[in-house]
């Protein structure tokens, strides 16, 4: 007697998702854009494990991090964990590798991290992220030119409304020296980070019962968190509330010197910003930081973040290996540019379809299609002869720009049919002609 074949239910775990064609082509044109840009400030890509030992990842992101890590013992008894960002695992990574690499050395690197964290728009537990760092220099130029990177990425990108916040880790620093919270500094700033979501009420009450912060300690850092203003007005009024404090002086310094030179490469000013309120809840960062908000989407939450960490490395090697960076969040500009209407919707990878009307001919298909890539141009053919219109309907539904038409009179008299699927209209060419029309239409 047989028993019936229990089916598994095809499903996938919470935070985590599949992706389609039609989801996949537009991200791959997404990180390929910013591969060309990271390139072309002179970035080389590298990779590395997703699977890191825990001591390398434990620690560095501070204890939020620590809690959302996917943590587990492998079969050979290691105590392992997968990478919650790409930044640890490059610290690592130039530790182990500089002599070989040289400093300055400027590496991309674009792969999946994983964080158990609660899910939300845009925000899930397994997604990419697109890296660009330079390791082994403290030099004010390569601040300048991170906000330069995500400045030209986002224009790559297609967007134009846009804004870039910019802070220093030091003024803030510098802020707690003069309050008497260097103890409490980084359990400050994690809380500081949550201002822009959680607002000034939930935050202060946070700093008061969780941190132990005074009455008056919670009121100077909301007010130095909320001010308001230009970068010059700004740096006029934070410079007296940190003047005490050398690290505070530094970061002054550093950040009127990054908003000139940026302006002077060129930056429209209305796109970069100085917000004393941006701390970033990582615990490695120590300069300038960075966070950058959608002018038409702000609610969706920073789509590039990162700035400097001279001293992440220096868990690893003795060597002096400062760095600064920036992380692009794949998946959460996807999600908004999608909100804003500007992925097209497209399921076929190629432009061009080639129907099948008879099995006879199917050299003269291949070489046909053969003809089309010769040229440069993509080209799917279906696999087997149908009717014209359930091809021509399978071409539509996975977005095909162009329908090569061919049976045996086109064959034999050396012609071919290109039709427009987009504006729903063809037109007969000789075969000489084919590859100029069908660029023509493109």
């Amino acid at each position: 007697m047989s028993s019936k074949k229990q089916l598994i239910q095809p499903r996938t775990l919470k935070g985590f998702r599949d992706f389609l064609p039609a989801a996949m082509i537009p991200r791959e044109g997404l990180i390929d854009t910013a591969k060309g840009v990271y390139r072309s400030f002179g970035f080389s890509p590298i990779d590395t494990p997703s699977l890191e030992y825990t001591e390398v990842l434990l620690g560095k992101g501070g204890a939020e991090s620590d809690k959302q890590m996917y943590r587990f013992t492998d079969h050979g008894g290691r105590d392992v964990g997968m990478r919650f960002d790409l930044t640890v695992p490059f610290a690592r990574f130039a530790a182990q590798h500089i002599g070989t690499l040289g400093t300055p050395f400027k590496r991309y690197h674009v792969g999946p991290v994983w964080r158990g964290e609660n899910t939300q728009r845009g925000r899930y537990r397994e997604f990419i992220q697109c890296d660009f760092d330079t390791i082994g220099t403290t030099s004010a130029a390569s601040d300048v030119e991170a906000a330069l990177v995500i400045h030209d990425l986002f224009r790559a990108i297609g967007f134009e409304r846009f804004t870039i916040r910019i802070n220093d880790r030091r003024l803030l620093t510098g802020l707690l020296e003069t309050l008497d919270l260097v103890e409490q500094q980084a359990a400050v700033l994690r809380v500081l980070d949550k201002l822009d979501k959680a607002g000034a009420e939930a935050v202060a009450a946070e700093l008061r019962d969780g941190v132990g912060l005074a009455e008056p300690q919670v009121r100077a850092v909301l007010e130095f968190a909320q001010l308001k203003g230009g970068p010059g007005e700004l740096l006029d009024a934070i410079e007296p509330l940190v003047s005490g404090a050398d690290a505070g002086v530094a970061g002054h310094r550093g950040l009127s010197g990054l908003f000139e030179a940026v302006t002077a490469a060129g930056v429209d000013p209305a796109r970069i910003k100085l917000d004393p309120s941006i701390a970033r809840g990582l615990d490695y960062y120590t300069g300038a930081i960075f966070e950058t908000f959608l002018d038409d989407l702000p609610g969706i939450g920073s789509c590039c973040s990162g700035g400097r960490y001279d001293d992440l490395a220096t868990l690893y090697t003795k060597q002096d290996l400062p760095g600064v960076g920036a992380s692009l969040g794949v998946d959460r500009l996807l999600a908004a540019m999608e909100e804003l209407g500007m992925v097209e919707a497209q399921s076929a990878p190629c432009p061009v379809f080639i129907p099948m009307l008879e099995d006879d001919r199917l050299g003269d298909y291949l070489a046909l299609a053969a003809e089309l890539r010769g040229a440069g141009i993509g080209v799917e053919l279906y696999p087997e002869p149908r009717k014209l219109g359930a091809q021509l309907k399978y071409a539509d539904r996975r977005g095909f720009a162009i329908a090569v038409i061919a049976g045996s009179h086109e064959f034999d008299s050396g012609s071919c049919q290109v039709k427009d699927l987009r504006a729903k209209h063809g037109v007969e060419v000789p075969r000489n002609e084919l590859i100029g029309r069908v660029r023509d239409v493109l």
